[in-house]
């Protein structure tokens, strides 16, 4: 099929890496791994940070709009539209259009719909997306916690499920030898969530200041010198590694010990994928979309929401039972490589899309 792919949140050619732009990234793959002609037909984006910033952009959505109608008078029209996370701040305006007057499938990827701004000046907005999602020949949700969300708000939307998944070619090829004592972690450094986690992941450490560890930090961000003082009473046991590309992250991964994240508000995060090929245990929180790519219990330890004491027990518990965490990193890599590859992905997505197809 040739699939017109659009982001409205972010496009998988924008230029500052993110876990919304990798997920796209992917889901391009996966799409030509199965087969599949793909096109990002658009990189309009459509997120806003107020109700006023989003009518502001009405005169350049009309403007796309005519774009993306002319161009397919003249090329070859998509079989398919695919849009990747539609939600009430980044809408998809022309998806659901132009697949009605191609009477083409629309399909959407990690769709949300929050009720509560119905009452609100996103109201408009909402709206938007709740009538892609009811247009949509199908709505892929990568964890359950969505899949019910759009469940509970439309009974009638057709819905499928895409567990999250890595391009894991580049953990295959590198061969794990963890350093015990070597916790890491791979995040932006912005505020928000981040900022959250990473508030918690130093406040956990003090509490553990006594055991044998030191913590290796990949990423970057605009709030770095923030994340630096939040462990600038650890004199020598932090790495600032900065931002590295994908092959480098893999090989740091390999040489780690535990990878240590709290995940606060992480829709699901596929850094948790990656350090789990790379072969290591995960100390997370039971929370948000973190049960989506972590097994409690097989592949790491998930804590209950906040519980910083509960949180560095679980890091110290790792760290002091190395037969414990061996078998978690084996595990998680096996998890990883066998059950969230990309050739997984791409069968689940192509049956997807081809009984989508079918239906309409």
């Amino acid at each position: 099929m040739r699939v017109a792919f659009y982001a409205p949140m972010k496009s998988p050619n924008h230029p500052v890496p993110s876990g919304d732009r990798l997920m796209a990234r992917l889901l391009i793959r996966a799409l030509e791994r199965a087969g599949h002609q793909v096109e990002v037909v658009s990189e309009f984006r459509t997120h806003a940070p107020t109700p006023e910033a989003a009518a502001a952009l009405a005169p350049a959505i009309s403007a796309e709009m005519a774009r993306l109608r002319e161009k397919w008078q003249k090329d070859p029209r998509p079989d398919l539209w695919f849009c990747y996370h539609p939600y009430y701040r980044s809408p998809d305006p022309f998806g659901p259009a132009i697949a009605a007057e191609l009477a083409i499938p629309y399909v959407t990827a990690e769709a949300s719909y929050a009720a509560k701004r119905d009452r609100t000046d996103w109201a408009d907005r909402q709206k938007r997306v709740g009538e892609a999602v009811m247009q949509a020949a199908v709505n892929i949700s990568f964890t359950e916690r969505d899949r019910a969300g759009l469940s509970a708000a439309f009974p009638q939307a057709r819905l499928a499920a895409l567990k999250p998944f890595i391009d894991s070619a580049l953990f295959e090829a590198v061969r794990p030898a963890p350093d015990p004592g070597r916790l890491m972690t791979v995040a932006m450094m912005r505020a928000g969530d981040k900022m959250e986690s990473y508030a918690m992941l130093a406040k956990a450490l003090r509490l553990i200041e006594n055991k044998p560890w030191t913590l290796s930090v990949i990423g970057d961000g605009p709030m770095r010198r923030e994340v630096e003082g939040l462990f600038a009473g650890f004199p020598g046991r932090i790495e600032w590694l900065g931002e590295r590309s994908e092959t480098e992250i893999a090989g740091l991964l390999a040489r780690g010990g535990i990878y240590v994240w709290p995940g606060c508000g992480e829709a699901y995060g596929l850094a948790y994928l990656e350090a789990q090929a790379a072969g290591l245990p995960v100390v997370a929180q039971q929370t948000a979309g973190v049960p989506a790519v972590v097994e409690a219990g097989v592949t790491g330890l998930l804590t209950p929401e906040g519980d910083v004491a509960a949180y560095a027990g679980a890091i110290a518990a790792l760290l002091g039972d190395g037969r414990k965490r061996d078998a978690m990193g084996q595990a998680a890599r096996r998890f990883v490589l066998e059950e969230r590859s990309l050739a997984v992905a791409a069968r689940v997505l192509d049956e997807i899309l081809r009984k989508a197809q079918e239906q309409e």
